[in-house]
């Protein structure tokens, strides 16, 4: 279905959400005609962000917004729906789009397969009715839908469109670009040979699949390395849970920004705690990048003051390699918490690849270096 028909038959003009690579033809579509504009399209920090903004929209307008995401952000959309959007609350009625990864019998990562299974279940189980969108559903059916649809949104309940792989497409083509010169992989290639042995917590995506074929490359061991493969937002976390516990082992994490956007509340609880042998790591391309490059706040925003607003005492930002390389080595040094955010383009190697070790594999070669140390 092309996704103008698709978004047609919603007939909303106020869209807010996560990027997803299964629904690039939503979000091109929605760049293409409205570009980030807060009065018909914000691209949110993480799901539960948008679901709330919605809310306001309808308080303000008594319009049924759209939010859209994919299937991992539904976790974050439990709270305000069950406690904000539900009828038995303040009955606020929201069109979800749900980008539907790991269906089952649809091959996918293995962050997304748990995902899928129970992706139609947690919509049905917060009383959330939901259509299914298959690369065969015709606008017709897309209309009758939309009408029952619209009877349950008039009771203030939610309803849910669940997009399979393919099932939207558009034929215009969205170039995301910005002006900076740095290059992911070449950067990650200088922090991992800037960090030696030390651990490192990499962010889900392009990151964690560059610094694999990047020690695959050198002929290095994976087990340096902890790669998020899902559960975005949540690297700073688990590298501070590694730093408290292995106080005399400097531990890097290596995030982005829309990572980092996502739950940045986690960046206060790492300037809290302070642990001195941190290393935290932002490389920032204003973009979520890994589902298709529309844009974060991350390019409007200083993380460098966020950071040390939250306690971070060292904090700093770079945008060519030489200073990357003198502020790697400095935080290396140095007995104290440190923050180096790099500029970045956006774009990666046509043909990177991705782990060939399981995660669970890698979570046990990782918890066996760290036994080590």
């Amino acid at each position: 279905m092309k996704v103008q028909d698709f978004v047609s038959v919603i007939d909303s003009d106020f869209y807010t959400g996560v990027p997803d690579s299964q629904l690039k033809a939503l979000c091109d579509y929605l760049m293409n005609t409205y570009g980030i504009d807060k009065n018909h399209h914000v691209i949110a920090a993480n799901e539960g962000n948008c679901t709330a903004l919605a809310a306001g929209y309808h308080l303000a307008t008594g319009k049924v917004p759209v939010v859209y995401m994919q299937n991992s952000g539904e976790g974050n959309i439990i709270n305000p729906v069950a406690s904000l959007l539900n009828d038995k609350v303040y009955a606020i009625p929201v069109i979800f789009v749900v980008g539907w990864r790991g269906e089952p019998g649809v091959h996918d990562e293995p962050q997304h397969i748990y995902q899928g299974e129970v992706t139609v279940k947690l919509l049905e189980d917060m009383d959330i009715d939901t259509f299914i969108v298959g690369q065969d559903t015709t606008v017709e059916e897309m209309r009758d839908v939309m009408e029952r649809f619209k009877e349950v949104l008039a009771t203030g309940k939610d309803v849910a469109f669940v997009i399979r792989k393919g099932a939207l497409t558009l034929d215009d083509k969205v170039t995301y670009k910005n002006d900076n010169e740095m290059v992911r992989e070449e950067i990650i290639r200088h922090i991992a040979a800037a960090t030696g042995e030390d651990p490192i917590v990499s962010t889900t995506g392009k990151a964690s699949r560059e610094l694999f074929e990047i020690r695959e490359a050198n002929g290095q061991s994976h087990k340096y390395d902890f790669l998020t493969v899902g559960s975005m937002g949540h690297s700073s976390s688990i590298a501070l849970g590694v730093a408290i516990n292995k106080p005399n082992t400097k531990v890097w994490c290596v995030d982005g920004d829309g990572a980092l956007l996502m739950h940045m509340g986690s960046m206060a609880l790492v300037g809290t705690n302070a642990p001195a042998n941190m290393v935290h790591v932002v490389i920032n391309n204003g973009a979520h990048e890994t589902v298709g490059g529309m844009p974060t706040a991350a390019g409007g925003i200083d993380i460098v003051a966020i950071a040390k607003a939250c306690g971070y005492p060292n904090a700093v930002s770079v945008d060519n390699y030489d200073d990357l390389d003198k502020e790697l080595a400095a935080a290396k040094a140095r007995n104290e918490l440190s923050l180096i955010e790099v500029k970045c383009s956006i774009g990666a190697r046509a043909d990177l690849g991705r782990p060939t070790t399981t995660a669970l594999e890698n979570k046990q070669n990782f918890m066996n270096y760290l036994k080590e140390l």
